[in-house]
This record gives structure tokens, sequence and C-alpha cells, in this order.
């Protein structure tokens, strides 16, 4: 049987693989490897895992069922799928500085659920920022099933600086005395002061929960404060920033949650784990301890503000004035467009980003006011802050042009001589 190499640390993992392929699937995994490999992602929630963590994604431990958790499986045949769990869980605490965590969620919008349905009970309430000020629609969007069970209020960003006014969240927080306070969202372009939404916490008797799916890596990495010791539960994805397996969600808490915690996943929602996912996910951990990882956090923050300068040199408006994280939003109302405009001009640049809503946006989801970027996929990739400010510039004068095709062109000719040849995963991060 044939051989297939993965170069991983300068050593080859070698692997047998079967000769019979299907032949329609096949064509579709090399044309989306070649649509990546072609195309530049500044989709803030997207990410390239290691070849390490790819390596461990659909390996023999897909085949278990290990349903329940170390030394209390459902099923025999566990002992190994137990030592496994346990370096994933030891990795995760290590990782964080938290003092237990759950690594079977599937997804974080899964273990935000599972956490919802066993730890409150309608009509309990919860606080959570409003979806179109960076919020998420796990935190209690109307159409989603987070909203439909209990009592929410929801805070958001000041019109003045498009910024959270910690004052205005304390009010809201004693007029409704919410049972859980959650902080973090998937646009909120600025950091957020944990010590002082724990102070607000505990003014009203609740428990502070951080959502950290955005900047899990950056905190992993020592770029940005930790949301410990001041929350008590810490949900996060595994990809994003954190550059591990797309599929999988950590759930971060104190001792004394933990059993709730552990019971919310299963059997509270979730049947077996992936324990192939899991073995990737151990990886990672090990990986995000690394001095190389940290240096790439780093970078993601230092290629964000590029794009930062880029952008504001051409004269767009950038939610909140810039950022302070990987993520960035632009208000392209102010440019007399939308953001699905703006996102098909991009694609047709072969840059791949998205319309997104912004604060006290008046255009639909569907159109929305704004557009929503990362820097965490092309740090990745390698590229440093003089592309990254060359590549903010020709975006914004495509955002304050869209119709112009010289733009669109000169930002594809961009795209084109920064991509060639370069891998998604750069071996420079390789620890």
């Amino acid at each position: 049987m044939p051989l297939f190499i993965v170069n991983y640390k300068e050593e080859a993992i070698v692997g047998t693989v079967t000769t019979s392929l299907d032949i329609e699937v096949d064509n579709l995994v090399r044309l989306e490897e070649h649509r990546q490999l072609s195309q530049i992602s500044l989709v803030a929630s997207e990410n390239y895992s290691s070849p390490a963590v790819r390596f461990f994604e659909g390996s023999i431990f897909a085949d278990k069922n290990a349903e329940g958790y170390p030394g209390k499986r459902c099923v025999a045949g566990c002992e190994y799928a137990d030592q496994l769990e346990n370096l994933a869980i030891e990795r995760a605490k290590s990782a964080f500085g938290c003092e237990h965590a759950n690594v079977q969620a599937m997804s974080a919008t899964i273990a935000n659920f599972a956490i919802m349905n066993e730890l409150f009970q309608p009509p309990d309430g919860l606080m959570a920022m409003r979806l179109r000020d960076g919020g998420h629609l796990s935190h209690g969007a109307p159409f989603h099933a987070s909203g439909q069970n209990f009592r929410w209020c929801f805070y958001g960003v000041s019109e003045t600086d498009e910024q959270l006014d910690y004052d205005e969240v304390r009010s809201i927080a004693l007029e409704n005395r919410p049972a859980a306070i959650i902080c973090g969202g998937s646009s909120y372009p600025r950091l957020i002061d944990y010590e002082k939404m724990h102070q607000i916490a505990l003014e009203v008797d609740a428990l502070l929960w951080v959502d950290l799916a955005h900047t899990a890596g950056l905190v992993a990495g020592r770029a940005i404060p930790s949301p410990f010791p001041h929350a008590d539960i810490v949900t996060t994805s595994t990809h994003k920033t954190l550059r591990g397996p797309r599929g999988g969600g950590l759930i971060l808490c104190k001792n004394s949650l933990a059993k709730q915690i552990d019971r919310a996943i299963f059997p509270g929602l979730q049947g077996a784990p992936k324990m192939d996912m899991i073995a990737a996910r151990a990886v990672l951990l090990a990986e995000v301890q690394t001095d190389r990882f940290r240096e790439y956090a780093r970078d993601v923050l230092r290629n964000a503000k590029a794009l930062e300068r880029g952008l504001v040199h051409t004269g767009v408006t950038l939610i909140s004035g810039g950022t302070s994280s990987h993520l960035l939003l632009l208000n392209v109302l102010r440019c007399g467009t939308t953001g699905s405009e703006i996102e098909s001009s991009l694609l047709e640049a072969q840059v791949v980003a998205n319309k997104n809503p912004i604060p006290f946006d008046t255009l639909s989801p569907s159109k929305a006011g704004g557009l929503r970027i990362g820097s965490a996929a092309l740090t990745t990739r390698g590229l440093d802050e003089v592309q990254c400010f060359e590549l903010g510039g020709k975006i914004g004068k495509v955002v304050m042009s869209a119709s112009n095709p010289h733009r669109v062109a000169d930002l594809r000719s961009f795209v084109r001589q920064n991509t060639q040849g370069l891998p998604l995963f750069n071996r420079k991060w390789v620890a």
C-alpha cells in the first residue's frame, strides 16, 4: 500500500492510506485546498491548525465509544481513552491556570447551552452583551435556543466611543439582578476588563461567565490578560486564535462548579465524546504552552494593529477607533456601501472576510453596515507587519471605492504575489 508523509518538526510521520478513494470527495478536498492556498482568509473565526493537530484528528480513537468520564465510562476498553482525556484536562488546566477543565464539548455554543440548562432554571435572569454590539447568538439571541427559556437583559457599547461603559453595565445589573453575567462575544474588537466585570457580578451576587472563544489563544499565549482568577466559568472554542481543531469546546471553571459543569455536558446534553478530537485538543493544549506559540500570539496583535494603520491611512472608519485584539470591525456605512457589497468585492480579489452588523446598525444582517476581519489566520501563514499594513491599505481603498475595478485588481495582485508557494501553516510556528 502507498505511503503518505506529513512533514512535522523536521521528522517524517508515516502512515498508510488505501488505494481505493472516493474520487468525487477527493476532488472537492483538492479544490478546497487550492482555494485556501490561493486566498487570504481574514475571517476572524478562522485559522489553520498545525500538522500535528490535523494528524491526530481522525485517528484510531475516532472509533472508540468512551461515553462518560475517565474512570466512570459506560463501556469497557477505555483505559487509553481515560489516559488521553486526563492528559487533555491537565494540559488545559496548565495552559489557562484554571482549577477544572471539561474537554468533551463538541463546540463552544454547545458548551454555552449545556451550562445554561444545568446551572439555571427559568425564570432565572441572565445578562449578556447585545448581539449588534458584539455579542454572540448563543448569549440569548431571541432566534436561538438560548434565548427561549430565560429572562434576558442586555448591555452594549456607548454611542460616543463604541466601547463598553462599565457604569452602564453596573446600572443594568443592579436593576435586573441576573444570576450570571456573560462577557465576551464575536465582534467586539476591544479587551474586556474582567476585574471590573467581576466586581459588578459580586455586587449583584451573580456568576461571572466569560466566553473566550475569540481571544483564547491570545490569553493562552500570554499576549492579553486572562479572565482568571476573576471568572467563575470560561467557555471557548478550540479554533480561532487558539489555532486548534475546528469543532471543539472547552469549559474551564472553579472546583466548586466542577461536578455541575461535567454533568451539564454528560449526561445533560451530549452522549459519547469524540476521542479523536480530544486527542487533537491535547496536542493543541501542549502547543499553546510553547515559546513559539507565545511569539505567534504577539504577532497576531502586531498584525492586527498593522491592518488597523493601513485601513485608517486610507480613511476607513473602524468601530471603537481600532482594535486591542485580533479583530477589527469596519464601519462601511460611512462610505455609502454595505458589508455584503464589500464582502463580494473582496472575494473577487481573493480575500475572504464577512459582513457583520455594527453598533446602532440601520441595515438588516443580510446586508449589514460593517465588515469583520481578523489577523489570526494570515499570521499562521506567516505574513508580517509590513505586508499587513500594505494589505490594510489596499482593502481600505476597495472599501472607499468598491465600484472601482482597478482597486480590486490591485488587491488581487497583492494576494497572488504574497500567497504563491506560501503554506497554510508556516514552518516558523512549528515548536
